[in-house]
């Protein structure tokens, strides 16, 4: 069979290229080998907020008394919250099915490799393969999985990825999570909030390292508040899961400590999915376990294109789904912008969140620039007092000279919600005049935005 366009992987990346290509009127393919919407519907983004609300939820109820309401007898049941988390993405799933429908997007099931001559040959359950062919090109979104070090190998029993953290069958006691990215300290709220002791090792100075160091710095303090241990500048050396639990040997800068534990949770960051798609018969060029684009996600074959987690930018679903929609726009004959990489918002969703954008205080001073920052706690927000919420702040980076605002980050509740109007304010070039002059509801939660920009102008009403 022919088409003029094939995606090879579902996920955020993938399905969303397939609907844009479909609604630009080009006969598209999706090939999938296990689930409509990859990881990040059926094992990342949707089934873990799931879970983070169920979390959220116990914690409200645990502190009904700091809002006047009293509730006796409340447990959390970790086998109904997983079974909800799987309900989740399973209609997420479902969802992504329709849309396939809906836009006459044609879904191959089974493991694609890509071959010569703009084909893809489809290997179903059964062991049959089908070769289809795409005259306009084919679209490599193969995804990635979580990543493995050689002292930390995962059995998925005792030492744990992602996937296995989402469906575990009991609550585990203790917990030690490696890794405080996104996927760690999410798991670490969630699972310290319904009953496990959590304790987890960094190898950077910071957790979050990634974001600002007055972001880092909060969440920290936030986690060691509620009762989660923070070991920084420390690394796992080996994990012995030869007894009942796991015995980790850390690394610290005061020497190795064991560390007795049920779990391990593996949250180091994820790898590549491009093992075994036929890139190398193709002759596609890759580099450090990623594949090389141009600027519209072009390999160095033509027909060929790539996007997502298999490239060397942000590991993130909006930015596949960005990637995936310039890509096509590309092939159809449309004129896209590039996507700015510079103007990606993160979002981490444990409790207090974490949202940013742009430079960290430290990246814009070694850039050379002059800077004027301004921090608005939420502590002085009236919304976040009557809330109950009050952990955290905005912080925002301007340029001196010309006003640009360089960075936003955030820390505090809903504040994932928030970030998008930063991501704009920088898309449009708002100047941080033009900021403290745009009028914000009262009392919200974004009207911190609003205050932090005065504040970096000597203007704050509020602080």
């Amino acid at each position: 069979m022919s088409y003029d366009i094939i995606v090879v992987g579902s996920g955020p990346g993938g399905y969303v290229t397939a609907i844009r290509a479909s609604q630009l009127g080009l006969k598209t393919a999706i090939v999938e080998k296990e689930s409509l919407g990859g990881i990040c519907l059926n094992w990342g983004c949707i089934p873990t907020k799931a879970l983070l609300k169920s979390a959220n939820v116990f914690e409200y109820i645990t502190h009904a008394a700091d809002y006047g309401i009293t509730v006796k007898d409340s447990n959390a049941d970790f086998g109904a919250m997983v079974d909800r988390s799987r309900g989740v993405a399973n209609g997420m799933s479902q969802g992504i099915q329709f849309l396939m429908k809906k836009n006459k997007i044609d879904v191959l099931m089974g493991t694609g490799v890509i071959k010569a001559g703009k084909k893809v040959a489809v290997t179903d359950d059964k062991g049959k393969t089908t070769e289809y062919a795409a005259s306009k090109g084919i679209v490599i979104a193969t995804g990635a999985r979580s990543r493995q070090l050689p002292n930390l190998k995962q059995d998925g029993k005792k030492v744990i990825g992602y996937r296995e953290a989402l469906t575990l069958k009991t609550l585990p006691k203790k917990m030690v999570i490696v890794g405080s990215g996104a996927i760690g300290v999410e798991f670490a709220y969630f699972y310290k909030t319904i009953g496990t002791e959590v304790i987890v090792v960094e190898y950077a100075p910071t957790i979050v390292p990634i974001e600002d160091k007055d972001v880092s710095r909060e969440l920290t303090k936030s986690f060691k508040k509620s009762g989660v241990k923070v070991m920084t500048d420390s690394s796992v050396e080996s994990v012995d899961t030869s007894g009942k639990g796991c015995v980790v040997s850390v690394k610290t800068k005061k020497g190795e400590e064991k560390i007795e534990c049920d779990i391990v949770l593996s949250a180091i960051g994820i790898e590549a999915n491009i093992e075994n798609i036929g890139l190398e018969d193709v002759g596609i060029v890759t580099d450090k376990g990623k594949i090389i684009v141009g600027d519209y996600y072009q390999t160095n074959i033509p027909g060929y294109y790539a996007i997502g987690d298999v490239l060397p930018t942000a590991a993130l679903a909006h930015v596949a789904s960005a990637e995936g929609i310039i890509c096509i726009e590309k092939i159809a004959g449309e004129n896209p912008d590039t996507l700015d990489y510079g103007n990606i918002p993160g979002c981490t969703y444990c409790s207090p969140e974490v949202a940013s954008v742009g430079m960290t205080e430290t990246q814009a001073i070694e850039a050379g620039y002059e800077l004027k920052v301004g921090k608005f706690p939420f502590s002085a927000s009236g919304k976040a007092s009557a809330a109950g919420t009050k952990e955290g702040f905005v912080k925002l980076i301007f340029d001196a000279k010309y006003g640009e605002l360089l960075g936003g980050h955030l820390i505090g509740a809903n504040v994932t919600e928030m970030i998008a109007e930063i991501v704009a304010i920088r898309k449009l070039e708002i100047t941080g005049h033009e900021l403290i002059k745009t009028v914000h509801p009262h009392p919200t939660m974004s009207e911190a935005i609003m205050e932090a920009a005065a504040a970096a102008y000597g203007e704050v009403i509020h602080l």
